[in-house]
């Protein structure tokens, strides 16, 4: 029953349009979408920034293997 709540069809929109533009009226209205548009777009910005920074570090501590491998000596130059 509640996944039936999260589709929302063409009348259902227009009708939650239609209520909202009668109480909050025409000039408040996009300002308010103006602000729930920022909103998404902080929280996808958010969401995306720390993939990012772990990417980084995954690349660092790779880089950081490499370069330890490099420099340890192997079992024929010891012989």
């Amino acid at each position: 029953m509640a996944s039936q709540l999260l589709f929302i069809g063409t009348t259902e929109l227009l009708l939650i349009g239609g209520l909202a533009l009668l109480l909050f009226g025409g000039k408040k209205l996009p300002e308010m979408m103006k602000g729930l548009g920022q909103g998404v777009q902080s929280f996808k910005k958010g969401m995306k920034e720390p993939l990012e920074e772990e990417i980084e570090e995954a690349e660092s501590q790779q880089e950081d293997v490499e370069e330890e491998k490099k420099d340890k000596p192997t079992d024929n130059d010891r012989r």
